[in-house]
């Protein structure tokens, strides 16, 4: 998944990037106001120059101390520069108004970018708290940013005067964006819903802190202890060494430890021959947000949805699913439910085949009554086995995380010409971040790429790409900033000596985001707000969607997918089997994800002021009346969908991903088309058009430019097998 920054976060980072070109740029230094604090600026590492090569921060020098002085001095330096460009006797033009807004916030983005990801990845009890205390501040700030009338006044009397301009189309797309910032930030609300909006989204603001916080506390808190070969029973060795490894990282010198991190989560229940254990963990894994106490996010998500309806209708709409919608592709509810209607029926069918399936294996062994959510994955892997012959644990060995990751780095040389160079000197937050700089073909550096695979205690679930700095070529001096990328993942660690083994899935994962990765790195545009992954939400994950293809070519698997121990490359067996084996279980990860989007849309889609006073009963009726079958679940509950609750990014849109698999599915059948998955014509027009063009361009645009033509719904379809050709 993408990165779900914080709503501020987010748009601050649409003005700023932090100021770097090679090792010998400097970081930016405060501006405005900082002259006359040179103590402050002195004491706190986050004001004071940066000084490490290509502008990255100090971090073994930050805490979390330093974070409220420091947002409190950058708020003011940014307030300073706004009121400069709003109340400027020059009559408004692009150069004066829209680059220089643009350009200001730099100080206040860069202190933002290390908060947030720190906030994510290596966390703990005291920045927890200063991001529930600045969650309000921070609000605020972003509502007095665009809620100020002289500038509005000046973006809006240049967007009335755009086609007489005389702008490049970049500009004018920069102009276009930044008005309607303006519009969806409440600029034209005035008098009480003026006043009223700001309120509601510094309360949004800190009730999706303390969403987020309830979840990550709710993982953090879970550990299964396995003692003796009853508790083993049915894990293979892969899952006992990471299971091990998640002990010794508790401080257990003995036993094995199953946390609710996923890469532990989807084995034990794909291998563990207890039920009852299997049981446990599901019931541990879905109960997150569910729990009575100061932890509890039934509340706090009622709170939340009560007040996005009340933005709604400040807006003018009936509710936030229209509000949310109107910026992106999709453009209103109609058409995500077309697509939605599209998928679920098909997906039914797919997973009532392999429900079948499942049943047969499970009377084989003699095994009777209902499969249960917490079994689906169990049985599943043994039809796996028996129907294609492909054991989950047979594959793992030649899925070792390093020859992965160098994997993704070739393919990305293979088809843009870059080189990813390890930096250990680079500094980074924590022990497991590995730094590298990423350089062209001519060997100049065009961004900085930061990896942080693993799971631990203080870094929150899930997969995600954010960045520290966004390119472009109007920083403040003049030149231009390079990226600073960051991908996290989750996987659970492997034991002291052995590889962290993936999984297929876990593969994916790490291509997905490091398509995200090269999305930020490849960008190529002038202004900050129009780079790297800005773009409308069902856009953002083509890019990402469209990477993972290349782990499933066999070429990439024959080069790359080596056993860890011998070298030797996947057998030709194997891997024809693998790829036998693709559209297995389609159904089941179909309808669990169509079942999440479609409850999204209804929750976001009420237009009741008050929401349902039981979210848990709004869930089970919505799934019932939607026919989803016994035993699969979904892939997020409402108590914990922190990318519906966590920020407002996803929020009636998590059907994204099938709307950009829409795109990635048709957008790679270019390169079958051409007869390869490395052609370098396509691969060129792929750069052009999607990862570096960044929101320069209508996204509808520029697939059409990448394709020749819209896309078709067709090859998605055909890709999860739920075509009636493709399932006959």
């Amino acid at each position: 998944m993408h990165a779900i920054p914080p709503d501020f976060a987010a748009q601050a980072g649409r003005r700023a990037a932090g100021r770097a070109g090679d090792d010998r740029a400097r970081a930016d230094r405060p501006r405005g106001r900082t002259a006359t604090a040179p103590m402050t600026a002195l004491s706190n590492p986050l004001l004071a120059p940066w000084d490490a090569p290509f502008g990255l921060p100090p971090f073994a020098a930050i805490r979390p101390e330093h974070f409220e002085p420091a947002f409190k001095q950058a708020m003011q330096v940014h307030r300073d520069e706004l009121r400069a460009i709003g109340t400027q006797d020059a009559a408004p033009d692009f150069d004066n108004t829209l680059a220089a807004f643009d350009r200001a916030g730099r100080l206040l983005h860069r202190v933002a970018t290390v908060f947030h990801n720190l906030g994510s990845s290596a966390t703990s009890e005291a920045l927890q708290a200063v991001q529930r205390r600045m969650a309000a501040p921070l609000a605020a700030h972003s509502s007095a940013v665009y809620m100020d009338p002289a500038l509005f006044a000046r973006v809006d009397a240049l967007h009335e005067q755009r086609a007489a301009l005389g702008l490049t189309p970049e500009q004018r797309r920069l102009l276009e964006r930044v008005h309607l910032d303006f519009l969806r930030a409440g600029a034209r609300l005035q008098g009480p819903a003026r006043q009223r909006y700001a309120q509601v989204m510094e309360e949004l603001a800190a009730l999706t802190t303390q969403f987020g916080q309830n979840v990550l506390h709710d993982e953090t808190a879970f550990a299964l202890r396995l003692d003796g070969e009853a508790d083993l029973a049915g894990l293979p060795p892969f899952v006992r060494d990471a299971a091990r490894q998640a002990a010794a990282d508790r401080g257990l010198e003995t036993g094995h430890v199953i946390t609710l991190s996923r890469s532990l989560i989807v084995p034990f229940l794909s291998f563990s021959a207890r039920r009852d254990l299997r049981e446990q963990v599901w019931r541990a894994w879905v109960g997150r947000g569910e729990h009575a106490g100061a932890h509890d996010n039934r509340d706090v998500a009622r709170r939340i949805l009560r007040l996005r309806n009340e933005q709604a209708r400040l807006h003018g709409q009936a509710c936030f699913a229209d509000h949310a919608l109107v910026d992106t592709m999709a453009g209103h509810t109609g058409a995500v439910r077309r697509l939605l209607d599209e998928v679920w029926p098909r997906a039914l069918a797919a997973v009532e085949r392999e429900r079948a399936a499942l049943r047969r294996a499970m009377l084989a062994e003699g095994e009777g009554g209902e499969i249960e959510a917490w079994d689906w994955r169990y049985w599943a892997e043994k039809v796996r086995v028996t129907q294609y012959a492909v054991d989950d644990a047979e594959v793992k060995p030649y899925f070792a995380l390093p020859a992965m990751v160098q994997a993704a780095f070739d393919c990305a040389n293979r088809l843009f010409g870059l080189q990813f160079r390890p930096r250990e000197d680079l500094p980074v937050y924590h022990p497991d971040v590995r730094a590298y700089e990423v350089q062209d073909a001519s060997g100049r550096t065009v961004g900085i790429f930061l990896q942080d695979n693993f799971a631990r205690s203080g870094k929150r679930s899930g997969a995600w790409m954010s960045s520290l700095r966004w390119q472009n070529r109007n920083a403040p001096g003049g030149g231009e900033d390079i990226p600073l990328i960051l991908n996290n993942n989750n996987f659970a660690k492997g034991a002291p000596g052995r590889p962290t083994l993936l999984s297929l899935d876990d593969a994916r994962t790490l291509f997905h985001e490091f398509g995200h990765g090269l999305h930020g790195l490849l960008s190529n545009v002038t202004y900050q707000r129009l780079s790297g992954t800005q773009v409308l939400r069902d856009f953002v994950e083509l890019p990402s969607q469209m990477f993972e293809h290349w782990l499933s070519e066999p070429e990439v698997l024959q080069r790359h997918a080596r056993h860890w121990r011998t070298g030797e490359p996947m057998p030709a067996e194997l891997l024809r089997r693998t790829q036998a084996a693709r559209c297995f279980g389609q159904g089941y990860e179909t309808v669990r994800y169509t079942a999440s989007a479609l409850v999204d849309l209804a929750v976001h889609a009420l237009t009741e002021a008050e929401p349902p006073a039981d979210l848990c009963a709004f869930e089970a009726e919505t799934l019932a009346r939607l026919g989803l079958p016994h035993g699969v679940g979904l892939n997020h509950r409402l108590v914990h969908f922190q990318h519906l609750f966590s920020g407002s990014s996803y929020a009636a849109g998590y059907y994204v991903y099938l709307w950009a698999e829409v795109l990635d599915a048709d957008g790679f059948d270019a390169f079958r088309e051409a007869g390869s998955p490395f052609d370098p014509a396509v691969a060129q027009a792929l750069l052009k058009h999607v990862y570096s063009s960044g929101n320069s361009v209508e996204p509808g645009a520029a697939f059409a430019a990448f394709r020749g033509r819209a896309p078709r719904v067709e090859p998605m379809l055909r890709k999860k097998g739920l075509l009636e050709e493709a399932t006959a």
